[in-house]
């Protein structure tokens, strides 16, 4: 037994200091990876069923649904040039480019970790599809993390709740800049050292500010849902709750909107993550 600690204590060692474990991990991932596939395959097999022995009521409810969507999202979509034409337009007049749109790929979520001290997912894609650390991670409406370990097929994920994280905002209403930092709940984000008679509202939409160069600007990532004055802090309590459903999303998508934070080396994990996001705050 003291030989087995102490052969777990220098692995430990070796793995946290010098990296020296990254290759065993990444062959055990590739290895893992029919394990992590075959657990995910009843639950796609049920929805698959289930998909099948759907009613036809249903289907038709879910189609005029559809179709009422669909005929909002055209309407909208007649605005969406004019606008567009007019952005490209201010953007030059400034003096700056406008980049009509970044790369982006579409991953599956493959397991969601129980820890509830950490709040991760796990991704069907990893570094042979390009995938890399640090790199943004969005669902269908908003933010939901950044890449924080990667394996040749798979990566995980670090949600924006997580207590390790933290992210540079700004309220779309006004541009005041903040840091969102996770909470550990799923549904709780908190904005730090904002003063009392700062200009926030419930309901305020907060978006990603730019700054610290990991997430582009102008990403949906929460709303303001609380404003509490604690008499003991100079800050005032500001809550706001996630619009990306992190605990409901399938699929996800990566974002490609500048090169990856190491070369050989460099940020390597979530500590690293958020100690760069913390770094560059505004």
């Amino acid at each position: 037994m003291v030989i087995a600690v102490a052969l777990s204590l220098v692995l430990i060692v070796a793995d946290s200091r010098y990296r020296h474990l990254d290759v065993l991990r990444s062959v055990l991932s590739v290895a893992l990876y029919p394990v992590h596939y075959l657990a995910a395959l009843p639950l796609r097999l049920s929805r698959a069923v289930d998909a099948r022995l759907a009613s036809e009521a249903e289907l038709r409810a879910q189609n005029g649904a559809l179709q009422r969507e669909n005929l909002e999202l055209r309407g909208r979509l007649q605005t969406f040039d004019a606008l567009q034409a007019e952005n490209r337009r201010l953007r030059d007049l400034l003096g700056s480019s406008f980049k009509l749109r970044d790369r982006v790929l579409v991953a599956k979520l493959l397991e969601v970790d129980l820890d509830p001290y950490r709040q991760q997912v796990l991704i069907d894609k990893g570094s042979s599809s390009g995938i890399f650390v640090g790199q943004p991670v969005l669902d269908a409406n908003a933010v939901m993390g950044q890449v924080v370990r990667t394996s040749p097929l798979t990566a995980t994920v670090l949600l924006i709740t997580d207590a390790a994280h933290s992210l540079p905002v700004q309220v779309n209403r006004n541009g005041l800049r903040a840091v969102a930092t996770g909470s550990g709940l799923i549904n709780r984000l908190s904005l730090l050292h904002l003063p009392k008679n700062a200009d926030v509202r419930v309901g305020d939409l907060l978006i990603t500010s730019g700054l610290g160069g990991v997430f582009p600007p102008g990403y949906p990532v929460a709303r303001i849902t609380e404003i509490g004055d604690d008499p003991s802090s100079p800050f005032a309590t500001v809550v706001a709750e996630p619009t990306a459903r992190l605990d409901r999303s399938q699929e996800v998508l990566l974002v490609w909107t500048r090169p990856p934070l190491r070369q050989g080396g460099g940020l390597g994990d979530s500590d690293d993550i958020a100690a760069h996001a913390a770094a560059r705050r505004p």
